[in-house]
């Protein structure tokens, strides 16, 4: 018998984090987590999550826009599939629905989650299998303040949470994120290592400059320096950088890492299931990146415990992860949405290994947290 379409919930929780996270293109002092319940005719039920980063500063989708397209026009197709059949489920969504590889990634991780779910399997089985059972997790620093940075990072050296960071730089002028760069390393030393994220703020000048002045302060890589479609200026800084570019915004499925490699344009994928849409893309992003001998990175998107299970499940997949991950979304929420937390020790995260993605909401802390009406916008409006 066909598995069929039971109905579905997508929700939109807004969750504090536990300090501003400042970007080039915004700053952020909470995230908005699209979940979504899907429900199967078996009595299974998958979840997924759709998650971006500062509303709609930082791609083409928003969590409003996740939202509607899963509800107004994912659904209608979900209807007439059999949701056993991912692959061809997922196919007649990518015909209906152009981009909005969000709400895609969202959509199929809620599949897979019913799939493992049904066969007793995790979905890294379902991805072909693992070859790690844990993942090293970087942690980013991004309170905008030297000072505070720094001593960010001793403590996670110190709790053994994390010794690889991410510093986000870009609002500055050249020179002052080169010297950020700068007191952070001097105080991390030989303990981690630290790489930049520019999200895209520089033009080619500018990163020729920077890219050389951060190699020389003992920066290990960095991160889209320049817009995410000029691949010829990726290349031409990957070919004189005298440490490796990564690509991250550029990188938006299996035909951006085609073009990506076949261009050298960066020697770093940060490969993200968000951004590819969905896992089975992001699979292909990784065989394309290993064919080719480009470097992986499991990137964020600052998903909440959901989406950060579901990159887990990918990472432990692929055939490498030179430079880590950077799973740490959950641990910038100032709540966990899940009943069990995704386990974090020494520097790295432990991969889910329960049939699906191995993880359950919290159901209270969901109601507390949804847009739509918990208790949380009740205390509110109650003054409390």
């Amino acid at each position: 018998m066909p598995v069929k379409f039971a109905g579905l919930e997508t929700i939109i929780l807004d969750v504090p984090t536990i300090r501003q996270h400042v970007l080039s293109v915004a700053t952020m002092r909470y995230q908005s987590l699209v979940l979504l319940r899907l429900r199967c005719s078996d009595g299974t039920e998958g979840i997924g999550e759709g998650t971006t980063i500062g509303g709609a500063s930082y791609c083409d989708e928003s969590p409003e826009s996740i939202k509607l397209v899963i509800d107004t026009y994912i659904a209608p197709v979900l209807r007439e599939c059999d949701l056993e059949n991912v692959a061809a489920t997922m196919r007649a969504v990518r015909q209906a629905v152009v981009g909005n590889r969000i709400a895609r990634c969202a959509v199929e991780t809620a599949l897979l989650d019913a799939a493992g779910k049904r066969l007793g399997l995790p979905v890294s089985t379902l991805l072909g299998g693992s070859v790690r059972n844990k993942v090293p997790v970087a942690w980013t620093l991004a309170s905008g303040q030297v000072e505070k940075d720094a001593e960010e990072a001793q403590a996670m050296l110190e709790a053994k949470r994390h010794n690889i960071f991410k510093l986000k730089i870009g609002k500055q002028s050249v020179t002052a994120d080169v010297a950020h760069a700068a007191a952070i390393k001097k105080s991390v030393g030989d303990k981690g290592s630290l790489r930049v994220d520019v999200n895209q703020a520089w033009n080619e000048t500018d990163a020729l400059r920077g890219i050389a002045m951060l190699a020389d302060v003992g920066v290990d890589l960095v991160e889209q320096p320049t817009h995410r479609e000029a691949y010829p200026t990726l290349a031409r800084l990957s070919q004189r950088s005298p440490i490796p570019i990564m690509a991250d915004e550029s990188l938006t499925g299996p035909r951006s890492a085609f073009i990506l490699a076949s261009q050298a344009a960066a020697g770093v994928f940060s490969i993200k299931i968000a951004q590819s849409g969905g896992l089975l893309p992001a699979v292909a992003v990784g065989a394309i990146a290993h064919a080719a001998g480009v470097g992986l990175y499991g990137g964020t998107m600052l998903e909440g415990g959901v989406g950060t299970a579901a990159c887990a499940h990918l990472a432990a997949t692929l055939p490498n992860v030179d430079w880590g991950t950077e799973l740490f979304g959950p641990l910038l929420l100032t709540e966990d949405i899940l009943s069990e937390p995704l386990t974090y020790a020494d520097f790295e995260l432990a991969v889910p290994n329960q049939a699906g993605l191995g993880v359950a909401l919290d159901k209270d802390k969901v109601d507390y947290f949804r847009r739509d009406g918990g208790s949380r916008l009740v205390k509110m409006k109650a003054g409390g």
